[in-house]
């Protein structure tokens, strides 16, 4: 009856213990070469914060098991990694990282024919066909509306008023990743990331959606295709959340 009692005491907090997070720490080697990669940006999917590899390619994470670790370098192939309790056990979990092979193609630089007349050189300039709009007492400076035909703009703000809205519908259904987003924009790591990506990789990653979906949401949110395909991921994610926030001021409004 006396060990009873004690199973009884001691099991809970063994339960506790095994879902109580901890650090991982580990380093992150080339694959060629062996050597340690400095400032490689190691990302814990699940939890939503992120760090980098020192000088000595290494680096320590909150973690748990069955978390998954993302690891992502330019000019390398990322990998994900699924957290065992061996890596938080030995603390010196290796991982590699390959080198990306890209075929480079001929670039023909055709530079602007400049007359020097300033009136004529500045009709030849390409030009961002958006047109933006603002609307009073919003907090984001402006909404771009695919072009600047009249029509646009109305259809832009119909779509924003709209409570069938895309961006509600799916973080409607997927509160979590609604969650992911706001901790994105906490975490510093995460930010510098994706100041510095344009592949939407790691944002595909954490909210666990297709690329299609992704784009379709910003689309929905009445930004252009310019400002599509030459943000950054930092720039997208702040599309989205400012997008979601601002369609939750309209329907309080209501």
């Amino acid at each position: 009856m006396k060990n009873l009692f004690y199973f009884f005491i001691i099991f809970p907090f063994s339960l506790f213990a095994q879902n109580q997070s901890t650090f991982l720490k580990g380093s992150v080697e080339n694959e060629i070469t062996e050597l340690p990669m400095q400032s490689v940006h190691v990302i814990n999917l699940t939890r939503v914060i992120g760090t980098i590899t020192d000088d000595k390619g290494e680096f320590e994470i909150e973690a748990s098991v069955n978390d998954t670790l993302y690891f992502s370098y330019v000019g390398y192939k990322p990998i994900r990694v699924s957290v065992t309790s061996d890596m938080i056990k030995f603390k010196n979990s290796k991982f590699r990282l390959t080198g990306l092979a890209f075929a480079l193609e001929e670039i023909i630089l055709r530079p602007y024919e400049l007359t020097g007349y300033l009136e004529i050189d500045v009709k030849n300039a390409p030009i961002n066909s958006a047109g933006r709009y603002k609307i009073t007492g919003l907090p984001n400076s402006g909404y771009e509306a695919g072009n600047r035909n009249k029509n646009s703009i109305s259809k832009a703000l119909g779509a924003l008023f709209n409570p069938a809205d895309f961006l509600y519908n799916f973080f409607g259904k997927n509160p979590k990743q609604l969650k992911k987003l706001k901790k994105m924009r906490i975490d510093n790591e995460i930010k510098n990331l994706l100041a510095s990506k344009f592949d939407r990789q790691v944002l595909i990653e954490i909210l666990d959606i297709e690329k299609i979906d992704l784009e379709e949401i910003i689309r929905n949110c009445n930004y252009s295709d310019t400002f599509i395909k030459e943000s950054n991921d930092l720039q997208i994610l702040e599309a989205m959340t400012s997008c979601y926030e601002e369609y939750r001021i309209i329907q309080d409004l209501k």
